[in-house]
């Protein structure tokens, strides 16, 4: 899946390029069109009771993103659990010229709204994060289950 979006001017920083927090900002959007477009949208994750939860993210740097600047940004998974409770998003954005200009890795889990605690996702979503295309550095993940 690859969406394309604009850098905006709330994401520029004093540099007058992209901010770190607008690279993490459009990687949360692109993993909830995702799952929308898989049939997970927020109504359906509020009536499953569960919701994704990012535990910890990565931010490398390659290029500069400008004002105004189309990018392309593409999500694939970089590792799962057998049980789907574990997950790792990888989103790539590139820049005009087809170039890497940063990769945003995002550590995750889902949460059980009801009892606030880590949870499997049902298998239909389970299936979702199954489909998505595999970085060269997928790995297999242990449960988050303890």
């Amino acid at each position: 899946m690859e969406k394309t979006f604009y850098a905006g001017w709330k994401d520029m920083d004093f540099n007058q390029h992209m901010k770190n927090t607008a690279f993490l900002e459009k990687a949360d959007d692109i993993r909830l069109m995702f799952f929308v477009e898989n049939g997970f949208s927020m109504s359906e994750f509020s009536r499953i009771k569960i919701g994704p939860v990012v535990f910890k993210d990565e931010v490398e740097y390659f290029k500069e993103i400008n004002l105004l600047d189309e990018i392309k940004i593409t999500i694939a998974s970089g590792g799962l659990s057998d049980d789907g409770s574990r997950f790792i998003i990888r989103n790539e954005f590139y820049n005009l010229n087809g170039k890497i200009a940063a990769r945003v890795t995002s550590y995750c889990t889902w949460l059980d709204l009801s009892e606030r605690k880590v949870t499997v996702p049902p298998e239909k979503l389970l299936m979702v994060l199954k489909s998505l295309p595999k970085t060269d550095d997928y790995k297999d993940l242990p449960t988050g289950l303890k």
